[in-house]
């Protein structure tokens, strides 16, 4: 499925001033739901037109709609405090950091509207080129749990994730019925089980991380399989905020994801060093296609054709060629603020990235 698909982006556009704008009179009050909605549609509108002109083969709304990559989960439920989760610290390779508040659950869940059904349905009508949705993980929103603040919705983190499973499953079923075939899930929370400290630290706080790895594989196939004509991604990343990260290591310690996950396509950081090589690409199934991330979208400076080339040539040796493609290593902005690069910059990476990948297959 989606065997000719070759170039195409993780999920996140950069947000327009104008929509960043917007929200925040939404929120404050002094815009009316219904206005903001149009501008929603105009941003989305404007998201299409540049992934479609620099030629990507299949493409997102820009998660335009939401305030993070996850914001199709908090949003759409009730029963969660948006900002009052524990803190997680991004850096970069300078040293700065940045704290970023996560939502926790503190009610029982119970669902406002579908998570990402109505964007579908206008990303649809909105072009002709393949589209595809993006729903994060039940390991990612695991992390919205917390054990004192969440004890009084759910008695324990399997009470919340089997709701979690459950609703998620509910969306994919609803987006197969409205059409939809390609559906991406988001679980950058693996890379807390690849990274070696942060092995420790669930270690040290009594989680096996390698049980941790066989219940998310079951938690990821619950939620995907039986459902006959839809292509299933996973991205895997090491954290993206404001251009940091939280986690390095290479994919061995998860390979097994590889091979007992449903998933159809693999959409894989590798963009530097923290990402090691291209060794596990071996554990990837015959029936199996991985979407190489070469292209950074935390940094402004644009790769080079000749060296995305060797770099795709290189993983061919795990790998063979029919079974690769091409992407920015993960979206240009997970959360509203967006990576520290421009429009401009978002640009040229998108050109690069279907200029490559058309002349490469």
């Amino acid at each position: 499925m989606l065997r000719d698909v070759r170039a195409e982006v993780v999920g996140s556009l950069l947000r327009p001033d104008f929509l960043v704008a917007a929200r925040q009179k939404l929120e404050s009050g002094e815009l009316h739901p219904a206005r903001f909605k149009e501008v929603e549609d105009r941003a989305v509108d404007e998201a299409i037109e540049l992934q479609t002109s620099a030629g990507i083969d299949v493409i997102t709304d820009g998660e335009q709609r939401r305030y993070a990559f996850f914001g199709h989960l908090v949003d759409s439920m009730a029963g969660f405090d948006k900002f009052g989760g524990w803190a997680i610290p991004f850096r970069d390779e300078t040293g700065e950091q940045l704290v970023f508040k996560r939502p926790v659950v503190v009610e029982k869940l119970r669902p406002l509207r579908s998570m990402a059904a109505e964007d579908f349905t206008y990303l649809r009508a909105s072009t002709k080129v393949p589209a595809k949705v993006t729903l994060i993980s039940a390991q990612q929103a695991a992390a919205y749990y917390d054990p004192e603040k969440s004890k009084g919705a759910y008695a324990t983190r399997d009470a919340y994730l089997a709701d979690i499973v459950d609703l998620s499953r509910r969306e994919v079923d609803e987006l197969a019925r409205l059409g939809c075939t390609y559906i991406q899930i988001d679980a950058p929370q693996y890379a807390a089980l690849l990274d070696p400290e942060l092995r420790e630290g669930y270690r040290k706080r009594g989680s096996d991380p390698e049980k941790l790895i066989d219940t998310c594989i079951e938690m990821d196939n619950a939620i995907i399989e039986g459902h006959p004509g839809v292509t299933f991604g996973i991205h895997i990343c090491r954290g993206n905020n404001q251009s940091k990260f939280y986690a390095a290591g290479d994919y061995e310690p998860i390979a097994r994801i590889f091979e007992r996950t449903k998933f159809n396509r693999f959409l894989l950081e590798y963009d530097d060093e923290r990402s090691g090589g291209f060794e596990p690409l071996k554990h990837v199934p015959e029936d199996r296609v991985v979407v190489l991330g070469l292209v950074t979208s935390k940094k402004p400076a644009l790769e080079s054709e000749d060296e995305l080339k060797r770099r795709i040539e290189e993983a061919s040796r795990n790998l063979p060629l029919e079974r690769l493609a091409l992407s920015p290593q993960c979206g240009f902005a997970s959360t509203i603020e967006g990576n520290r690069l421009t429009v401009d910059d978002e640009r040229k990476k998108l050109e690069l990235v279907a200029k490559v990948a058309h002349s490469t297959w």
